[in-house]
């Protein structure tokens, strides 16, 4: 979870001063804003329940591209303004329902988390879902470019919603959910949503996979991070 928010709160934070306009501009500088203020929790959640004294700085500037776990969906460019909102919305309505989920989870501390970035999410979800439908239903220039990015990213879908045996045993505790039990509530919000923006679903159910697992992340990721990291890397525990 803090990898997600971190790498796709990263990626956002890239719109910042040059949005479209600046209204946008706000938003999206607000929206990274939250994802990052999300990571912080669960990155120092894991560093406790790792128990080698990292924190939350410590495992964003300090792991390698091979030591994250986020979502290949989240690290992908953020290309045009379309494609940037759609990656968001294909995000914002798993991550929603995701966090619902977690709100029940035997662990108090995800509880906890879950219920407080969940209000953010909401909003998020909302935003994407207005913006998305917009500009799908707007000029023909809009709706290609939103049909384009739709076809794009919708292949990075599925990684949200396989099942690992880390997610098993997870699910066995009441800890978190089956990924692939939110599966059928994510595909009606997409048909409702995607139906008032005239966009068409991709009819193949590919699904790249492997930046859950660590097992293989895009080469997007590796430019990001270097970027990211290269600071805390140079200047170790340097502080302003």
């Amino acid at each position: 979870m803090g990898d997600n928010t971190l790498v796709l709160g990263h990626r956002v934070s890239e719109w910042c001063g040059v949005a479209p306009v600046l209204e946008e501009d706000i938003a999206l500088a607000n929206t990274a804003l939250d994802l990052i203020g999300q990571t912080t929790l669960w990155l120092n959640l894991a560093g406790e329940v790792e128990g080698k004294g990292r924190n939350a700085d410590a495992l964003a500037f300090r792991r390698d591209i091979w030591d994250f776990r986020n979502v290949l969906l989240v690290e992908q460019p953020n290309g045009d303004f379309g494609q940037t909102m759609m990656r968001q919305f294909l995000f914002d309505a798993w991550h929603k329902a995701y966090l619902t989920a977690l709100q029940s989870s035997s662990n108090a501390q995800i509880a906890a988390i879950a219920e407080k970035s969940l209000k953010e999410v909401t909003y998020h979800l909302e935003r994407t879902t207005d913006t998305v439908i917009g500009l799908g239903d707007g000029t023909d220039e809009s709706h290609d470019r939103m049909q384009n990015a739709l076809d794009r990213l919708y292949p990075y879908v599925g990684e949200m919603f396989t099942s690992d045996t880390v997610d098993a045993a997870l699910s066995a505790e009441g800890i978190a959910p089956d990924p692939a039990s939110l599966r059928p509530q994510y595909d009606t919000l997409l048909r409702d949503v995607f139906s008032q923006a005239t966009l068409t679903i991709p009819a193949s159910d590919f699904a790249h996979k492997g930046g859950k697992s660590g097992q293989r992340h895009s080469e997007h990721l590796g430019h990001m991070l270097a970027q990211m990291q290269w600071l805390q890397r140079a200047y170790p525990d340097a502080i302003w």
